[in-house]
């Protein structure tokens, strides 16, 4: 009888011996790394970052697919219905995994049920900047010009609902004034029409708009978050104007639900050793993003309160999609 017990457990366990062992060594083959929005906004230029690293960690490619439209929520979706192997992974952000689900509870995805988290990549603000045929130089300058030509003033985002549009939204709440919003399908988009002047102003990613502010392409006027940029030091905060105001972005990894734990972990303890790399350090410092990589269960935690926190600004402001 005991001989037969041993006979069944050592059975089982070459069962799963496989499959234990192909996790351990994930990946075997190539990984598809989707980014939800269109190439040369910054989602897309952390993602490849992050992809060119973990080919190099991995020994395996890391390919970037983008698959933009809705605000993010394409991608989203297409990863949340991917096999759920670690094979297809998504670079999710603050706009597909808070600030969307806050605003919009339609979306075809549950940005806390549908997927795993993996780790936070980065951290950024977003910024304030105009096209230079605007007169005004500094925030309180912007409000003025704002309050003297109400209605008159449009900003740009990469999408009705996202972290860039709200951003616009709550700077018209705090300073009373009213401008028209102009939605694109993304970053890129957006920033080619201030960059033409077909729009005046967009609140967005740091890591998108500095090297043209850098250029003299366009002009900073404040950065959204608490504290300033080390890397844009004289730009002051729009909270020194506006007490509170903060509109922070970030972006992390995501799997869909489902994914085996061990790889999960694999990838997240890799992601965070190739995020202290300090060429990937630098050169996320360089776009205005601070690397941010943290374990499964602290991302998971960091989404859930980063929802929690724009369904009460949603609230309070009585925000709703058109």
């Amino acid at each position: 009888m005991m001989l037969s017990r041993l006979a069944v457990l050592l059975s089982c366990a070459s069962l799963l011996s496989p499959l234990s062992h192909a996790q351990t060594d994930f990946p075997q083959r190539m990984v598809h790394l989707v980014v939800p929005f269109p190439a040369g906004g910054a989602t897309d230029v952390m993602a490849r970052l992050l992809a060119q690293k973990l080919t190099t960690a991995w020994g395996q490619p890391v390919v970037v697919e983008n698959k933009a439209g809705a605000t993010g929520a394409i991608g989203s979706v297409f990863v949340a219905k991917a096999v759920p192997d670690g094979y297809t992974i998504l670079m999710g952000t603050a706009s597909t995994h808070s600030v969307s689900p806050a605003v919009n509870p339609n979306l075809p995805y549950n940005n806390l049920k549908d997927f795993v988290p993996i780790s936070l990549v980065a951290t950024f603000p977003n910024m304030l900047v105009v096209h230079p045929s605007v007169p005004a130089k500094t925030v309180p300058e912007f409000i003025q010009y704002l309050r003297t030509n109400p209605g008159k003033v449009n900003f740009a985002s990469s999408g009705t609902g996202g972290s860039v549009h709200l951003a616009g939204e709550l700077f018209k709440l705090a300073t009373k004034t009213e401008m028209v919003h102009i939605p694109y399908k993304g970053s890129s988009e957006a920033l080619n029409q201030l960059l033409g002047g077909q729009v005046q102003s967009v609140f967005d990613n740091m890591t998108t708009v500095w090297p043209h502010v850098q250029a003299g392409r366009l002009r900073a006027l404040g950065v959204a978050g608490l504290t300033r940029s080390s890397e844009a030091p004289d730009v002051p905060t729009i909270a020194e104007t506006l007490p509170g105001f903060e509109a922070n972005s970030w972006v992390g990894l995501f799997a869909p639900t489902g994914t085996p734990a061990a790889i999960i972990n694999k990838m997240s303890a890799d992601t965070q050793r190739v995020l202290k790399d300090p060429d990937i350090v630098q050169r996320l410092a360089r776009l205005g993003a601070a690397a941010s990589g943290n374990d499964p269960e602290v991302f998971g935690a960091f989404v859930r309160k980063d929802t929690e926190k724009w369904r009460g600004v949603v609230s309070a402001a009585g925000i709703k999609l058109e």
